[in-house]
């Protein structure tokens, strides 16, 4: 098995689980905060994907789904454009809004397709390649990919554990 072939499977799980942790349910559901200051369904799935998408894009030189296929548009947010989550107050959590579980999933799927599509061309020495020299080690793709696949699992967790609970909730 390639390194390649890894990150790929550990890109398709993650799909995997955003359609776990959406599919079938409503915005009320979606959109609820625990304590009423935590992070939502929707914002951490729309957190992972930004991530994904920004991350991926920047190493490979490509453009940002999120703005190549209008998803910024779809969302309407009012976040700046390159928003990705990072650092987000309550308040800004809070702007992360949807009103259907399609949204999530239709962009995650979107940046799930341009992330795999360039992982099939990897090659060994390509994970070599230093992405970012603002960091002692500088940081190379291999380990760029890994972060975000790091990054993209605990949220998704998070966002099972948060269903698991307003599902518990509401029986």
């Amino acid at each position: 098995m390639h390194a390649k072939d890894i990150l790929i499977d550990g890109f398709n799980r993650i799909q995997e689980e955003v359609h776990a942790a959406v599919e079938g349910l409503g915005p009320d559901d979606l959109n609820a905060r625990p304590y009423q200051a935590g992070n939502s369904i929707a914002w951490l799935v729309w957190h992972l994907t930004r991530v994904q998408d920004d991350h991926v894009a920047d190493a490979f030189g490509l453009d940002q789904v999120w703005l190549t296929q209008d998803w910024e548009k779809r969302f309407g947010l009012d976040l700046p454009r390159h928003d990705t989550g990072y650092g987000h107050s309550s308040a800004k959590v809070a702007k992360v809004r949807v009103d259907s579980g399609n949204l999530l999933t239709g962009y995650y799927d979107a940046v799930h397709g341009q992330s795999v599509g360039v992982l099939r061309e990897l090659t060994a020495k390509d994970l070599e390649r230093i992405i970012d020299e603002n960091w002692d080690p500088p940081v190379t793709l291999g380990v760029r990919l890994v972060s975000v696949l790091s990054d993209d699992l605990q949220h998704i967790g998070q966002a099972a554990y948060l269903r698991g609970l307003l599902q518990s909730a509401a029986s």
